[in-house]
């Protein structure tokens, strides 16, 4: 993979993590989630009639990736709030481009080769490694609060693998509608401003008041946390369209190292040898898709 595309894959990387932290230290995620996809949609309503429009084949990608976005924006919140970021974010991130990476070939006609595979499958492997880590640690939590733990572990560890096929499939419709659309940016537009509608309307309906509290009180939370959501996934596209979707899939996955410097750092969340061994995984990985 060129090293131009892999630096900005990294980018894009480091900008996912920031929202997705932002999300997890809100006092309510999911209101956090709705600010960010309304500060995104926002920036992307102001820059569309600037950019170049899309092929008109591109439309039905745009139409796929809204739904399938709109389920994944709730999941993600649900998610945080069932399970700590350092168990559901790898089981989320780490089982997504091993689907894209499995099904890309008879849905897009793309298939990896041998080398690329292998980083794809140590950057995995290395994510998950990261999540075991996170569920070795709370075994060691006193016995009195197995039941509700397990119950915890098993509801958050099916929010995010739900959520892995979710991010499967946009992935895997975003980066056939990039290429068919001749405009990376302004495809990427579209898809954040209709995908927030649906949201930001429902929680209007639904919790109006507190929306407004919250809009008041963490505006830039939609601000900073909206441009780094549709500059990460952007930068994504445009990567796409360079080098095979499974592989920029995977190597955008690289963002797990930041996030459990997060963890650790702001989160207060505890390293073990694990994490210290499968960052060293997700790395070898990346260097490996970077020689693919």
């Amino acid at each position: 993979m060129p090293g131009g595309v892999v630096a900005v894959v990294l980018a894009a990387a480091v900008l996912h993590v920031l929202w997705n932290t932002l999300v997890k230290l809100s006092p309510d995620g999911y209101l956090a989630t709705v600010l960010i996809a309304g500060g995104g949609a926002v920036f992307c309503a102001t820059t569309v009639p600037f950019l170049p429009p899309i092929a008109g084949s591109a439309w039905i990608n745009v139409a796929g990736s809204v739904v399938a976005q709109t389920i994944y924006y709730p999941l993600v919140a649900a998610a945080y709030r069932a399970g700590d970021m350092g168990q559901t974010y790898p089981l989320m991130r780490g089982t997504a481009p091993l689907l894209v990476a499995v099904v890309s070939g008879p849905i897009i006609g793309e298939h990896l080769a041998g080398t690329e595979w292998i980083g794809v499958a140590l950057i995995c492997c290395g994510i998950w490694g990261i999540g075991l880590g996170g569920r070795t640690r709370r075994s060691d939590r006193p016995a009195g609060t197995v039941g509700g733990r397990q119950f915890r572990i098993r509801r958050a560890t099916a929010l995010a693998l739900i959520n892995a096929v979710v991010i499967a499939t946009y992935t895997l419709i975003d980066g056939a509608g990039a290429r068919a659309s001749g405009a990376p940016a302004t495809y990427t537009a579209w898809i954040f401003l209709f995908t927030a509608l649906p949201m930001v309307a429902w929680t209007v309906i639904r919790r109006r008041g507190e929306l407004v509290a919250t809009v008041r009180s963490r505006w830039w939370v939609g601000a900073v946390g909206g441009a780094a959501n549709v500059g990460a996934y952007g930068l994504v596209l445009w990567a796409m369209t360079k080098a095979p979707v499974a592989a920029v899939a995977a190597l955008r996955e690289t963002s797990i190292l930041f996030a459990t410097a997060t963890a650790i750092l702001i989160l207060k969340e505890k390293a073990d040898i694990y994490r210290i061994g499968a960052a060293f995984v997700i790395a070898a990985g990346a260097i490996v898709l970077r020689l693919a």
